[in-house]
């Protein structure tokens, strides 16, 4: 029987950025989903603040030299990758000098939330699928950790739901405690817009704010975890109304082996759209 793969899209990865929660299960979830079985692909944006150098990213130039049109704006795709010797694990960036060349990961350094935050989130997740695409492997299990993910779910079912690659591809959703105060640029609508994505898969999309995004991103998925301890309200309420697997907060022990439980679940199960 092949090995289930599992792919994470990961916002943050420990030690490339400082500490947090969501870093740390970004760290350690792949390595040990592999060591249970399953074959594993890890991608992070590369932002301004990873040094390349100690990490030592290099570029792949196989899978680098496309472009994306994102608000009628060519957009360079360039694919790095580094390694974690001691996990047997490999991690891939999605870079791009206007996105991510800055010192500062979400904020500049007054605080203020980065105004093309939304295109950025738009870059990562569709750099991600081509370069997927370039790869030629097709995931069983697609994890998305974080906010600049919310993406993933509605292109994977709605725009690529006809690409052999992901055709059977179940999608998971984690929600943390990243919400940000902000709400996107008004025409992110306008800009997320791709082949088969239709007006009424965007509702939640046209005022986006942290919690409609959250909720678009669940709307696509075929379930739900909960990352952090405490979560948006919204969110909370919204997760009471919908009919799919919804795998709550894990402590920190416990939650690989739960985590790669749930996926065993959703593989045997058919997805579930809202």
């Amino acid at each position: 029987m092949e090995k289930p793969k599992v792919l994470f899209v990961q916002q943050e990865i420990t030690p490339y950025l400082k500490d947090s929660p969501m870093g740390i299960i970004g760290r350690y979830l792949p390595q040990g989903i592999q060591e249970r079985g399953k074959e594993i692909r890890t991608f992070m944006p590369r932002y301004g603040c990873i040094n390349e150098r100690r990490n030592q990213l290099h570029e792949v130039i196989r899978l680098s030299g496309m472009n994306l049109i994102i608000n009628d704006t060519d957009h360079p795709l360039i694919i790095k990758v580094a390694s974690i010797q001691c996990a047997r694990m490999q991690i891939y960036f999605i870079d791009n000098e206007d996105f991510f060349q800055r010192k500062y990961v979400f904020h500049d350094k007054n605080e203020k939330f980065y105004n093309d935050n939304d295109e950025r989130a738009i870059f990562f997740c569709r750099g991600v699928i081509e370069t997927v695409k370039k790869l030629g492997w097709a995931p069983d299990v697609v994890h998305c950790h974080g906010w600049m993910t919310n993406l993933m779910p509605i292109y994977l079912k709605k725009a690529f739901k006809d690409n052999p690659l992901f055709t059977d591809t179940k999608i998971v959703y984690s929600i943390y405690d990243d919400d940000f105060t902000a709400a996107f640029n008004k025409n992110y609508i306008d800009k997320i817009k791709l082949e088969g994505i239709e007006e009424a898969d965007l509702k939640h999309y046209k005022k986006a704010t942290f919690a409609n995004i959250t909720k678009a991103a669940i709307d696509f998925s075929d379930a739900v975890i909960i990352g952090s301890e405490t979560i948006n309200p919204e969110i909370v309420s919204y997760l009471s109304e919908i009919n799919k697997p919804v795998l709550g907060f894990q402590p920190m022990d416990k939650y690989i082996d739960a985590y790669s439980e749930f996926y065993d679940e959703i593989l045997v199960n058919e997805p579930v759209l809202a």
